[in-house]
């Protein structure tokens, strides 16, 4: 399992676990492959930091403020200049 302080932008088939936290009201967004999708973010903190969680669809309903969680193959990206942890299309959320 990473470090939170060690992620950076870009990095791919990364593995993090934390608690999240201060869960935003999820929204609709349009999908450039078209059709629509429902996304939050979320806060996920461990003991060396903390950052931005993007959670989609039906991980919106996985998890709730104080959730222990694990992200297994996640990547990282850059959004509106803060580096966020995504799941993916490849990756795995789990409920510890």
């Amino acid at each position: 399992m990473a470090d939170i302080s060690t992620l950076r932008d870009g990095q791919r088939k990364i593995d993090v676990e934390g608690t999240i936290s201060d869960i935003a009201e999820a929204r609709e967004v349009n999908l450039r492959a078209g059709g629509s999708a429902r996304v939050t973010e979320a806060v996920l903190t461990d003991q060396s930091g903390s950052i931005k969680l993007s959670l989609w669809n039906d991980q919106i309903e996985q998890v709730k403020d104080g959730s222990r969680i694990r992200v297994l193959n996640g990547y990282t990206n850059s959004f509106r200049g803060e580096v966020r942890v995504n799941v993916g299309q490849y990756g795995k959320l789990e409920v510890v």
